[in-house]
This record gives structure tokens, sequence and C-alpha cells, in this order.
């Protein structure tokens, strides 16, 4: 039986400390060229399964491009009952004198044609002036719902990438990863019991990961797979 976490730990995201692995290097490699300025590309465009770091790739690059930072989950906070109303663009507005637009989510739109026609006219207003564009989604672009057909054929034309991390080898770099940040050792035969009693997302296997620190931690006990075992069976 897995245990199923629910309210997973958000850690500080940045390039630093994201993991890369064999599921993820090519979306990381892309965010990077973007950031570095090396090239002519300023469009990119990532997709993949919740949790595979596409809020936290997207995060790190807004940092380094000094851009804005806007997920479609917000769209009712930033909205309200106001969809359709006379006025300025909200989504305009929130992004007014930004230097890269960072839009995560994309996949959760809301179905309204006058918030089609302004994340259209926000895109082209970027895109025309050179300004870098990073975007996420759970599907590749043709894919998304409620999405303007003319900003699908436009998200193809720069970097698209899928990320996936839903292979055990990935899952271990990534905890291993998160235990170095937390100066915290690991057993091998932790994770295994992790692996097998824990969901396999990472924000369940991150919540996992800091409950086992925590107790460690408040009991000043070694992280094994005695304490993990007890700590799994508690819940």
């Amino acid at each position: 039986m897995q245990l199923i976490f629910d309210f997973p730990v958000v850690p500080r995201f940045c390039f630093e400390n994201f993991v890369v692995c064999g599921g993820n290097k090519t979306a990381y490699q892309f965010a990077q060229r973007l950031a570095s300025g090396s090239d002519a590309e300023n469009l990119l465009y990532v997709y993949g399964p919740e949790g595979s770091g596409k809020t936290h790739l997207l995060t790190a690059l807004c940092t380094e491009v000094d851009g804005r930072y806007f997920s479609f989950r917000d769209a009712g906070a930033l909205y309200g009952s106001s969809y359709g109303s006379e006025g300025p663009s909200r989504l305009a507005e929130h992004f007014a004198g930004a230097k890269a637009l960072i839009l995560d989510d994309l996949n959760l739109l809301p179905d309204r044609q006058e918030l089609r026609v302004e994340l259209w006219e926000l895109f082209n207003a970027f895109y025309s002036s050179g300004r870098k564009i990073a975007i996420a989604g759970l599907t590749p672009p043709k894919e998304l719902p409620h999405l303007d057909g003319h900003l699908t054929s436009r998200l193809l034309w720069g970097l698209v990438a899928r990320m996936d991390v839903s292979d055990d080898e990935s899952r271990r770099m990534i905890l291993k990863k998160l235990a170095e940040d937390r100066q915290m050792t690991l057993p091998d035969d932790v994770i295994d019991e992790m692996l097998l009693k824990v969901r396999r997302d990472i924000p369940s296997l991150v919540y996992a990961l800091e409950t086992i620190n925590r107790t460690a931690i408040a009991t000043k006990r070694k992280v094994s797979l005695r304490l993990a075992k007890e700590i799994f069976k508690s819940n």
C-alpha cells in the first residue's frame, strides 16, 4: 500500500539545485540557452506531467533573466469576476515593464475568448520586441485546451522540450541531491523504502524526505531504514 502525501514542500528554485537527468536534460539546456543570451533564440515551451520540474525550471530562468512569472492556476485571483469587462488587460498590467514573459500551467488557461485575445496580444508584444518568453504546460502545444490556433503554431517556432522524471533513476538522483542540499545522509535502503511506500510523484517524495529529516532532527536519530519504516507505519 502506497502512502499519499498531499502537502508538498516547495524548495528554493534555482538552476543550482535543479537536478539534471535524462528526462529533463534537453529542457534544462534550452533554459540555459535563453538565460545566457548566447544566441538569438528567445522562445521556450516545456511540457510534462505534474512534478516533473517545470515550475522549478521556469522560476530559475525567471530569476536569471529578471523576468516576471505568472501561473494560470492564479487566473481566478487575477481576474476575479471581471472576465470580459472593459478596461486594460489584467495580464498586460501584470507584465508591464517586464523583461521576460514567464507563463506556467498554460493547460489551465480558462475557456474565455477575451482571455485568449489578451494572451495572444501579450505574447506578440514580447515576441516582436525580442524579449524572452518561457511557457510550460502539461502537454505539447497542439494538445493544449482553449488555446488560440495562432499561438499554438507560434509556440512550435521556438525551442520545445518534454520533461519527464518518472523513472526510478531520476527519482533517486533528485532525492540524493535534495538530501545533499539539506546536509542529510540518505542511505540507499531508505530511498528503496520511500519508493515502495510513498506515491512516486516528486512532490510526495519531497514531502516524505522532509518528514524523515525533521523526525531525525527532533528525535536526535540517524536517518535509517528503521526510522523510515516507523514513520511510514505511523502514516
